[in-house]
């Protein structure tokens, strides 16, 4: 049985170990030089799950951020050659967002620095120990509040 003081305690390590990996991504991002942000690079991955390029409020939902965020990522990724807009072939008025070719070479990139860096959080485990933080962890991420 958990306690408020458990809960507590379980809560604060989580977010420690949230900071950690943000900072662990964030340092590995930039020896690589890739000139992308922790933000850029999950609307990265975000477009890559879309099966038609999206709008940005689509994006914004998929993001769980307000339009105007997406619209400043959107600009740097542009800006960088990752993304571009491009019209909706049924709606002259919609722009959607696709990936370039740079783009996906620079999401292939990036799943090199979040491999490397979860390597570097679970080096302390062993096999076992991974196998079962991956058992909680799947189990914490299906829960939908």
């Amino acid at each position: 049985m958990t306690t408020p003081d458990s809960d507590g305690l379980l809560a604060e390590q989580l977010l420690r170990l949230t900071r950690r990996v943000f900072r662990i991504q964030k340092r590995h991002l930039g020896q690589r030089g890739l000139g992308v942000t922790p933000a850029q690079s999950r609307l990265l991955r975000t477009l890559a799950h879309c099966d038609t390029p999206p709008r940005m409020a689509d994006l914004a939902e998929r993001l769980e951020v307000v339009p105007r965020a997406v619209t400043t990522l959107v600009d740097a990724l542009e800006a960088g050659g990752k993304v571009r807009r491009v019209p909706d072939p049924t709606n002259r008025r919609v722009i959607r967002i696709e990936l370039t070719e740079d783009g996906g070479k620079t999401l292939r990139e990036l799943h090199d620095v979040r491999k490397a860096a979860a390597e570097e959080i679970l080096a302390p485990l062993t096999d076992e120990q991974r196998a079962v933080l991956g058992g909680l962890l799947d189990t914490l991420v299906g829960e939908q509040h």
